[in-house]
């Protein structure tokens, strides 16, 4: 069989990267409804982390980061990024995967915006 299974249009044919991307727009569409200031910040999904030690995205061997920020400076937007790859090795399924992620932003944009988690989503740590 030669083709694609399903037509673009259908869920079927969105990739993993798509469906991943898909879960922090939902995720950061939640958080801009209470933190319009949000609009501001540019939200990227990144497959892994670097290993080259500069800048945030620093970590060790005890710990893959599952995200980071990039505050903002001389004319740039912040940013916040989340890692696709440590997360859904973290996650079995899709539900999972979404709660994990929506994690991850709200820990992002409270170290973002100087603030606690639980400021940024009341719900927060609640699943």
């Amino acid at each position: 069989m030669r083709g694609p299974i399903a037509p673009p249009q259908v869920p079927l044919a969105a990739s993993r990267a798509e469906v991943f991307a898909d879960l922090v727009q939902d995720s950061v569409e939640r958080l801009e409804r209470r933190w319009p200031q949000l609009a501001d910040v540019d939200f990227v999904v990144l497959e892994v982390p670097r290993l080259d030690g500069r800048g945030t995205d620093a970590w060790s061997d005890e710990a893959v980061p599952l995200g980071g920020i990039v505050p903002a400076r001389e004319g740039r937007r912040g940013r916040v990024v989340v890692y696709r790859r440590p997360v859904e090795i973290r996650t079995k399924g899709r539900d999972e995967r979404a709660a994990l992620v929506h994690e991850v932003v709200v820990e992002q944009v409270a170290e973002l915006l100087g603030l606690t988690p639980e400021t940024v989503d009341p719900r927060y740590g609640e699943d």
